[in-house]
């Protein structure tokens, strides 16, 4: 009976004098114990669909190299590549149109369209006009050092790049880690067209880059918050191209590819869904207090 009218007046306190220890541990120490209470566990073929925007963007500089590699080899006319990326521009461009239709009023609409055009005018005509700079750009670099740096530049586009789905309704700016990855695979792409041999396959090759790493990562997050189905088709389609134009080249390359994407769509989500099983995050009373903001004031500001 004494312990418990112990307990009853027991406080966490060091300032007021108390009958007992100050290394003393009540009974109802362990009471507020809990074991992962903000656990959601994840299911196999969710993370699956979350992460197809990492396979898409893999298959993206697979099918880049594979460009590059035609061009280089000549096995593909530079003229053919930019009509198939002005052709591709105009899909995605609709395909984004479709998207919007129902999210914007006609006046946005009309403003972003006329944007659009002068910006496509503007890009095309610097692309064109600084080919002959760029292909002399690493005239005194040897092949290796380009090689390597390319492959470094491209290693750092996949990491940095943003995988995020894009919120239509919020006017958010862009990450700083998606611009760097941005500008490393232009980059990449720049000292890879300098090793062509003529004008027209430079610009080519810059005007497939920016669309490929500029404007089809914003197409890509925009589908993200749309259906799964459009998502899983816009993976297979693009992974499927990818491997269709690498094999012919190398089937070293495929291979890797094709390992990379299995890893990373099938085997590292199964990985995770095993892990979780062993997730233990126990809190308690002692854990510093975690302020409860109100996110629906905090937006509205």
């Amino acid at each position: 009976m004494y312990t418990e009218a112990w307990e009853a007046e027991w406080e966490r306190v060091l300032w007021q004098k108390k009958p007992y220890p100050d290394n003393y541990v009540p009974r109802s120490f362990l009471a507020s114990l809990s074991k992962n209470p903000n656990f959601r566990p994840y299911t196999y073929w969710h993370l699956v669909i979350l992460s197809c925007p990492i396979s898409q963007h893999l298959a993206s500089i697979f099918v880049f190299l594979a460009v590059f590699m035609r061009l280089q080899q000549r096995l593909l006319d530079p003229r053919v590549l930019v009509w198939i990326s002005v052709g591709v521009f105009m899909a995605g461009y609709l395909a984004w149109e479709l998207l919007e239709c129902s999210r914007a009023d006609s006046q946005t609409r009309y403003t972003n369209r006329a944007k659009t055009l002068k910006a496509s005018i503007l890009v095309f005509l610097a692309l064109m006009s600084l080919s002959p700079v760029l292909k002399t750009l690493t005239a005194a670099t040897s092949s290796d050092s380009i090689w390597a740096l390319s492959a470094c530049l491209f290693i750092l586009n996949a990491l940095l790049a943003d995988y995020t789905p894009m919120n239509p309704r919020s006017h958010q700016r862009e990450r700083l880690t998606s611009v760097l990855s941005m500008n490393a695979a232009i980059s990449s792409s720049v000292v890879l067209a300098s090793r062509l041999s003529d004008d027209l396959s430079v610009f080519g090759l810059i005007l497939f880059s920016v669309q490929s790493f500029a404007l089809f990562p914003i197409l890509r997050r925009r589908i993200q918050d749309t259906a799964k189905v459009l998502q899983v088709a816009l993976t297979v389609l693009i992974s499927t191209l990818s491997l269709a134009l690498t094999y012919p080249l190398s089937n070293t390359a495929a291979y890797i590819y094709f390992a990379c994407f299995t890893f990373v769509t099938f085997i590292a989500p199964a990985v995770l869904v095993w892990a979780q099983r062993y997730k233990n995050e126990i809190r308690g009373t002692w854990d510093p207090a975690v302020p409860k903001v109100n996110r629906r004031f905090s937006f509205s500001r």
